[in-house]
């Protein structure tokens, strides 16, 4: 029954992204005959996949956050080729959202694989990598994820809107520099704690880490829906399903797979800690400063 529930899932994540690509599709914009947007979504599915073989043979997920990285980029590439291929030159606009992707990619991407080499794991996969199905469903998850996430910008792109840059540019640009700069500073001041060996098993209050207990979270969101609001005077009739990006960002951090389990993790491990309770009632699990949960 659960491995039909993965193969169902699998073809859901498929679905999901045609529905979307064929929502955002720029009328005119093509790549080898097929819709830029569309071919973006190919291309995630496809670079997943091909590294998913190797790593479902031999059961590892040392590659999985690298091979997103190289997906995220690729569609970049992709939405820039399609412009480039049809002689248009590519706005102002698109090259600096184009930029931002690539830049919070690397960054993300880099540190993620340097982090999984160093600890040999990703315990996140230890119940999953028994299942073939389940283990092929997550690396197809992933491949959604790339392009639900990326969908907007790489629509931001592909429209090339050639117009003066607006405030809601000028909004967006301003939201995505803090969201970045928030979780660039949040990991690195972790990464920094964790190398300390007194520190081991301790958790972090330091910094950013004082004022939200994802701080890091906090700044991708915010990164995205910078994003979002660059977006906003471009799109029209249903390129606006596109604005699922920063939602299905938010969803997949706060409901899924980002806060569940890290709360759920430092729970065990810190749960009958006085400072870690002291902690957990006194700062606000994403948004700083606002709220306690």
């Amino acid at each position: 029954m659960d491995n039909i529930k993965d193969l169902v899932a699998i073809i859901l994540c498929i679905l999901t992204a045609y529905f979307v690509a064929n929502a955002a599709t720029v009328e005119g914009a093509v790549l080898y005959g097929v819709p830029a947007i569309l071919l973006c979504a190919a291309v995630s599915f496809i670079v997943h996949w091909i590294v998913a073989i190797p790593s479902l043979v031999t059961s590892s997920e040392k590659y999985f956050d690298f091979t997103g990285m190289i997906a995220t980029l690729l569609l970049v590439a992709t939405s820039i080729f399609a412009l480039l291929g049809q002689g248009m030159q590519v706005s102002m606009r698109s090259t600096i959202v184009a930029i931002f992707v690539s830049i919070w990619t690397l960054r993300l991407g880099t540190f993620l694989y340097i982090r999984i080499v160093k600890s040999g794991e990703d315990k996140r996969f230890r119940e999953i990598k028994k299942s073939l199905p389940k283990f092929l469903m997550t690396w197809t998850l992933s491949a959604l994820w790339v392009f639900l996430t990326t969908a907007n910008a790489v629509t931001i792109i592909v429209l090339n809107q050639h117009a003066a840059l607006d405030l809601f540019f000028i909004a967006g640009f301003s939201l995505w520099v803090l969201g970045f700069a928030f979780e660039a500073l949040a990991d690195k001041q972790k990464k920094s704690f964790s190398e300390i060996p007194e520190n081991k098993d301790k958790f972090i209050t330091l910094g950013l880490w004082s004022i939200s207990r994802h701080p890091n979270y906090f700044g991708e969101i915010v990164l995205w829906t910078g994003i979002a609001i660059i977006s906003l005077p471009l799109l029209s009739g249903w390129q606006f399903l596109t604005l699922v990006s920063p939602v299905f960002v938010y969803l997949l951090l706060t409901k899924i797979s980002g806060l569940p389990f890290l709360e759920e993790k430092a729970e065990k491990k810190w749960g009958n800690d006085k400072e870690y309770l002291e902690y957990k009632n006194n700062t606000p699990i994403l948004i700083p400063y606002f709220g306690k949960k």
